[in-house]
């Protein structure tokens, strides 16, 4: 009778848990009995595993194995626990010392053939292994730059059961070929990528702004009030809306904005690359993301495909996909009423609570929603010189499926109007490049930080209303008009707050040390898009 122990994590979203892989090996008919509420795909890692032992040299018991994996309350799945029970099994057969096993974490899927495959989420199962205790862990050799993020966990990345075997009984290591092929992509790569999940999603991800890869800001023809507005939303991490007739650059415009936003902080960049190693669109060769991401998904996208969801326990949507970064909704208005109402949670907490029968998940949704929208359905209703083809009602209609409670989460709401032939032409004034606005919003952001250091804030969109009353106070005499807009209905109290977070981000932009009537002015036209006599040059407007 042999007895061994190895650990694993079970992935629930994007929080682990670390899971005890026992084996027990007891004198009777051979069989191999796995329980702790495991799904379709670990039930089948007993051919995976038996397959693998046998064929990298090692013999398999013949006699009744018991494989636990606890807590058995927690629902596991997926192949990641293939290599923890292989070793669980080797360690009851004694063919490996238990004790070299008994503390350390082993993610990773086994081949037939004894090789060793990258699965999904191998960031947050070390991240939830470190914050276990665990500082010994062993992942396939492709995902080694992924775990060796976490910091004060030593990694060990394998190519094979074979070489794990060696190292855990200190043999001579045996040199594994790689199968891939020169110029063809590595196959033992294919588990990393859910299918559906890559380019579909709109994700976007490219070398830093500045180096000329990325379209720049000054592409984009005239357009100097949505620049500026697109400069504010950056700066305060501020949500937009951009209203204007077909081609007139509003989509332009929201492809650009990743690329003024600030690199991701170290701890940004661990919730980010968290995310996408759990959805599978995490790039191979690129284990940590440090620019803001960029998810744009169709307008016919389902709510479970937006703030997440799907069979089993809810995977990850573009509101989490988007976290950190920017969540462009192109043609919103055809989105439908109930997905668009979904956002409006997120908008506010940052996160996504998302339950189903399986079990509940909270998923990461702190992103920059933009908004782009025609004014009717034929896209020609302000438009001068040209007829509206819309009925009154239909253009109501249209309007409408942007919600009022959804639109007023939105801090910035500005109107695109037509280029001009001179501005088209290059005739006009050449716009700023995506460099030197984004050392301005830079700046801001540095200026907010210094602001809020010792609170759990970090931009003004953040902040609380009751701080911005209290301690982060405007200029006296600054809120007069605010309070007018609020006092006449046009305001509300959100909406109100809303105003003093633009405000102190349009301050922050000119280097002001707090609010001044023209910076609310500002705030409050971006906001309502009625024109205030703010100068153009006046602040950030």
């Amino acid at each position: 009778m042999g007895f061994a122990r190895a650990c694993s994590v079970a992935l629930v979203g994007v929080e682990g848990v670390v899971v005890e892989v026992q084996a027990d090996l007891e004198a009777g008919v051979a069989a191999f009995t796995l329980v702790g509420l495991p799904d379709k795909s670990l039930t089948e890692s007993r051919d995976r595993v038996r397959a693998a032992v046998v064929n990298s040299g090692a013999e398999w018991p013949q006699k009744k194995l018991t494989v636990g994996l606890s807590p058995a309350s927690v629902p596991k799945g997926g192949s990641g626990f293939d290599l923890a029970v292989a070793c669980a099994v080797l360690g009851a057969a004694e063919r490996i010392d238990p004790e070299s096993i008994a503390d350390v974490v082993m993610i990773g899927e086994l081949g037939l053939d004894g090789r060793v495959r990258p699965v999904r989420g191998v960031l947050p199962a070390v991240l939830a292994a470190a914050d276990a205790g665990y500082r010994q862990v062993v992942v396939p050799e492709q995902t080694a730059g992924e775990a060796a993020l976490v910091p004060g966990v030593s990694v060990l990345g394998v190519r094979s059961l074979r070489q794990l075997i060696a190292v855990l009984c200190d043999e001579p290591v045996p040199d594994e070929q790689r199968s891939e092929e020169e110029g063809r992509p590595d196959p033992m790569l294919a588990g990393l990528m859910v299918p559906g999940a890559g380019l579909g999603t709109g994700l976007a991800r490219g070398p830093a702004a500045g180096d000329g890869a990325r379209p720049d800001l000054a592409d984009v023809a005239g357009q100097e009030r949505p620049r500026k507005a697109l400069e504010v939303a950056a700066a305060g991490g501020h949500h937009l809306l951009l209203t204007g007739p077909p081609g007139a650059g509003k989509t332009m415009l929201a492809e650009r904005m990743s690329a003024i936003l600030p690199p991701l902080t170290r701890q940004e960049s661990l919730e980010v690359t968290a995310v996408h190693s759990v959805a599978g669109i995490l790039p191979p060769g690129e284990p940590l993301i440090a620019r803001p991401p960029y998810c744009a998904p169709h307008h016919s996208a389902t709510m479970q495909s937006l703030v997440g969801g799907g069979n089993g326990l809810p995977r990850p949507g573009a509101v989490s996909l988007a976290h950190r970064g920017i969540l462009f909704l192109d043609e919103a208005p055809e989105f439908s009423v109930k997905t668009l109402d979904a956002l409006r949670q997120p908008l506010e907490s940052g996160h996504v609570v998302v339950a189903r029968s399986a079990g509940v998940v909270r998923l990461p949704a702190r992103f920059l929603m933009v908004l782009a929208a025609n004014p009717c359905p034929c896209g020609r209703h302000t438009l001068s010189g040209e007829g509206c083809e819309c009925s009154p009602s239909a253009v109501r209609r249209y309007q409408a499926r942007l919600s009022g409670p959804l639109l007023d989460r939105v801090d910035l709401r500005v109107t695109v109007e037509p280029v001009t032939r001179e501005d088209l032409m290059g005739r006009g004034a050449r716009g700023e490049s995506t460099e030197t606005v984004a050392a301005r919003v830079r700046e801001a952001r540095e200026r907010a930080a210094e602001r809020l250091a010792g609170t759990p804030w970090t931009t003004n969109s953040e902040v609380p209303g009751h701080e911005l009353r209290t301690r982060l106070a405007a200029v006296p005499g600054a809120l007069m008009a605010a309070e007018r807009d609020m006092e006449r209905g046009l305001l509300t109290a959100r909406g109100l707050d809303r105003v003093l977070r633009v405000a102190w981000t349009v301050a922050d932009l000119r280097g002001a040390p707090r609010p001044d009537a023209s910076d609310v002015a500002a705030a409050l036209e971006l906001r309502s898009g009625i024109l205030r006599g703010v100068p153009l040059g006046a602040g950030a407007l």
